[in-house]
């Protein structure tokens, strides 16, 4: 058979949970699932491969959200995000983080994952953020998957690579029944059975398009397009604050950060074209990348990160980390552009937009437990709601999610579904494999992100989104009626268009519904520059209903850990001013 050949077949298999999604928060929930009931089936489905998989494939350079006894509190953390996320967040979620996530740490380590210590033995933490000390470099992080893997392993948990799910079935009384998919390499479909379903399918990345025009260049892992947040939405779930985009700094036309975060600890900070800071504090919140934004534009751009300054055994120190971790082949760009960071800034810039609660707050909305609003529905990770989650965030609710999930999975049987959901969802998967000609996905999808940009991108401007609303809706005519898939890979191709496609619509709808604006540059409109508590201190929660987009307000729940008036505004005062 040649290689990508579609097969026609269907075939059906149950479990008791179904993990989708192979990155950080999948594997957690997968062996935390197992680890609760030895005796279940647990499946981990991954359109990748599990060993290489997610926003983690390559390692990670340090936990950036590490709440470790001595260096900080869960009540100072949760008390950092409320203020850094503009006071919309559900507290109870993220102290319940803040509050496991040093087990997490230690288990970590005990898989053989190494985190910075001091000569004492002790975890060697570092300052970034405004209020807290919470990172934790990772100087042999490359070793992430591979160890979480062997975790995977050793539980005997069934591992389905090159499966990608398309959509979630439900039963009629409204509770989740399972998942279809289809192989990547094969194009044969799967329906997988299941008392409780977890998503962890990573950030919306493929949303907007990178200033360097590579569809694959984005910031986030480019596997990463908005999967979960397509399925959840189909399915009937609430999504929240999904106006609250995630832009971030990077490096000028390289697919990743500079990295602040990593350098930021050791004495770097970030400064205009006078070499002068112009932000009190490299963490990344939608105050700190407005600053960077009117930087940029106020003649004092481009904006650089600065070591030079730096002793060389500390710069060397940092390379030892950002160039061996997370992303090797940063190194190698700066080498290629002749930059040496003992006598060079790196010239930084503004990534596109997307989805991810890991660096922002828009998600699959999840209570404390990860229980989205469909019984036997979990999500984690970046793709739930949790916000500014990054990876510990992930290992550690996708602990949470695979423990609740699989006490659901033990108190339910299976709910049925109607095999006609199954017929129509393999009609719309296979439809652009069944045209004789057409257009590829690839220009579906340059062509839809070119549209994000255009119109998407913060300011946002009504007249401009009203627009995007209609060109994004003749392109989606043409990708349901034109797209073409000439091979499984192709097909895989052409699903994450579809999933691009609803995120692009979730963006509008949202954006529009949120009239003031929040959170700095990531929910900017200029047709209602000033933040309004009165009227929309409030989740705003996105779901399906009777076949429509609609948005409803959620009031935020009272908070775990008070926060002082004076606190409130920390992160809007974060420019340094000039002084006489």
């Amino acid at each position: 058979m040649a290689l990508d050949q579609i097969v026609d077949g269907l075939s059906e298999v149950s479990c008791d949970a179904l993990v989708i999604g192979g990155g950080t928060a999948g594997p957690m929930a997968a062996l935390k699932a197992k680890l609760k009931n030895p005796k279940a089936n647990v499946v981990l489905l991954e359109k990748a491969n599990v060993k290489r998989s997610g926003a983690i494939s390559m390692g990670m350079d340090g936990l950036n959200n590490a709440v470790i006894p001595g260096y900080a509190t869960p009540e100072q953390y949760t008390k950092e995000i409320t203020i850094a996320n503009d006071g919309i967040v559900d507290q109870k979620a993220v102290y319940k983080y803040a509050q496991n996530c040093y087990g997490i740490i230690e288990e970590l380590d005990s898989f053989g994952i190494r985190f910075l210590k001091n000569e004492n033995g002790d975890y060697a933490v570092k300052k970034v953020h405004h209020i807290g000390t919470y990172v934790l470099p990772m100087p042999n992080g490359e070793t992430v998957k591979k160890a979480l893997y062997r975790q995977l392993r050793r539980a005997r948990i069934l591992i389905s690579n090159r499966y990608m799910a398309t959509r979630l079935l439900k039963s009629a009384d409204g509770r989740i029944a399972g998942a279809v998919s289809v192989n990547t390499r094969t194009a044969e479909m799967l329906v997988i059975k299941a008392k409780a379903v977890i998503l962890c399918m990573g950030a919306a990345g493929r949303l907007g398009l990178p200033t360097s025009g590579y569809m694959f260049g984005t910031y986030e892992n480019a596997a990463n397009s908005g999967d979960g947040y397509s399925m959840a939405y189909h399915a009937g779930a609430a999504l929240a604050n999904l106006e609250c985009y995630q832009i971030n700094p990077l490096i000028k036309d390289y697919n990743g950060p500079a990295c602040a975060y990593v350098a930021g600890p050791f004495g770097a900070f970030t400064a205009n074209n006078e070499g002068s800071r112009f932000i009190e504090c490299d963490y990344w919140s939608g105050q700190m990348m407005l600053e960077f934004y009117n930087e940029l534009l106020s003649g004092k751009g481009p904006v650089f990160l600065q070591l030079k300054h730096l002793h060389p055994d500390t710069i060397s120190e940092i390379e030892s980390t950002l160039h061996k971790v997370e992303r090797p082949t940063r190194g190698l760009f700066q080498q290629g552009r002749g930059v040496d960071y003992r006598n060079d800034s790196i010239e930084m810039h503004i990534s596109e937009i997307g989805f991810c609660s890991g660096h922002s707050a828009s998600g699959v909305f999840v209570d404390d437990n990860a229980r989205t609003t469909v019984p036997g529905l979990y999500a984690a990770g970046d793709m739930a709601s949790v916000p500014h989650n990054y990876m510990l965030g992930a290992f550690t609710n996708g602990a949470v999610a695979g423990i609740d999930a699989m006490e659901f999975a033990d108190n339910h049987d299976f709910a049925e579904f109607d095999a006609a959901d199954v017929a129509r969802e393999r009609d719309r998967v296979m439809a652009p494999t069944r045209r004789e000609d057409g257009i590829p996905p690839n220009q579906v999808e340059y062509k839809t992100r070119r549209l994000v940009n255009d119109y998407l991108q913060p300011p946002k401007v009504t007249r401009k989104y009203e627009l995007g609303m209609r060109r994004l809706a003749e392109a989606r005519q043409d990708m349901q009626e034109h797209m073409i898939a000439r091979n499984a890979h192709e097909l895989l191709r052409a699903l994450e268009v579809q999933s691009i496609m609803d995120c692009a619509d979730m963006a509008v709808h949202a954006s529009l519904y949120r009239e003031e604006s929040r959170w700095g540059l990531y929910h900017w409109r200029t047709d209602f520059p000033e933040k309004d508590n009165e009227n929309w201190f409030c989740h705003t929660l996105l779901s399906k209903q009777n076949g429509r987009m609609t948005s409803e307000k959620r009031a935020v729940e009272p908070y775990v850990v008070p926060i002082a008036d004076d606190e409130k505004d920390l992160y809007d005062k974060q420019r340094i001013r000039a002084t006489a």
